[in-house]
């Protein structure tokens, strides 16, 4: 399984899309410290609670050591370094996951107890915890839980925890320069429009005049 194409297809689909527009909503007085596709959100744009509350959200500490951890491990297993780009963890995608449980504290629990599950489940299996055991001991306990639909009943936990760690290191990932540039997407940039193209306006039985060529139309002879 080529688990960065799938991601990729998740959050170009929808995997990221309802994070964002929740943790954006209108009248929300907090916006989440979180790249976009113009770089990192500008402190001086913010309002002085803005400043004082993200300040006071960055400072602060939820995540352990030992989740942190095992929190890199699972973003690196979801999103690894290829020849495209790094890896979950290259895009400081534990850092941003830490910021957004304390600025959306519902997801608190929810990753705690998954952690907690994939700490247990390790142990059950290799009595140790997830971030000691091999790599081919992680992607097997990942293997059970990464497919819903495969999933076995009593995975239901760990399918859930792993829906939402997978959904948090996408948005953190495709939000950052590293994963902008990893889908190849280029912002507002100067074009040239060089006219409809052949096929399309013979399709349509249409062509330029002789003179709409010469007056409005443009062509790049350089590609």
């Amino acid at each position: 399984m080529d688990r960065r194409k799938s991601i990729k297809a998740l959050i170009i689909g929808t995997a990221s899309t309802a994070l964002l527009i929740d943790s954006c909503k209108p009248g929300d007085k907090k916006a989440t410290e979180q790249p976009t596709v113009a770089g990192k959100l500008n402190e001086d744009d913010r309002m002085v609670e803005e400043k004082a509350a993200n300040k006071k959200l960055r400072e602060a500490t939820f995540f352990t050591k030992e989740e942190m951890m095992t929190i890199t491990i699972l973003g690196d297993i979801i999103i690894p370094k290829d020849e495209v780009s790094g890896s979950a963890s290259d895009a400081k995608v534990p850092d941003f996951i830490e910021f957004i449980v304390k600025d959306m504290p519902e997801h608190q629990t929810p990753m705690r107890g998954g952690l907690r599950w994939l700490d247990m489940e390790s142990l059950k299996r290799f009595e140790k915890a997830f971030s000691a055991i091999t790599e081919k001991q992680r992607l097997e306990i990942v293997d059970d839980i990464a497919y819903p639909n495969k999933a076995k009943a009593n995975m239901k936990q760990g399918v859930a925890f792993f829906n939402l760690m997978r959904n948090l290191t996408a948005t953190g990932f495709y939000t950052a320069e590293i994963g902008v540039k990893d889908i190849g997407y280029a912002g507002n940039v100067p074009n040239q429009w060089n006219g409809v193209p052949d096929d399309v306006l013979k399709q349509y039985n249409m062509a330029y005049t002789e003179k709409e060529l010469k007056e409005c139309i443009t062509f790049d002879n350089n590609g």
